[in-house]
């Protein structure tokens, strides 16, 4: 995986959570769990992506090719 697609991966899942924010009408609570949600998988996945934690047990993480 080149730096170019963990770049537009992580573009594109901030254009999707933006729109989901300021277009979904939710509760605040609700939406902070979300955004709270999101950022951890997408940090898990970065540190895994650049090998600095290893596979995680029970949790399965897609990798894109």
């Amino acid at each position: 995986m080149t730096l170019v697609n963990i770049v537009v991966i992580l573009v594109v899942v901030g254009l999707v959570m933006w729109l989901i924010n300021s277009y979904i009408p939710m509760a605040a609570a609700i939406k902070s769990l979300l955004n709270i949600v999101v950022f951890v998988v997408v940090l898990i996945w970065i540190l895994q992506t650049f090998g600095l934690i290893g596979a995680i047990p029970g949790l399965k993480m897609p990798a894109l090719k």
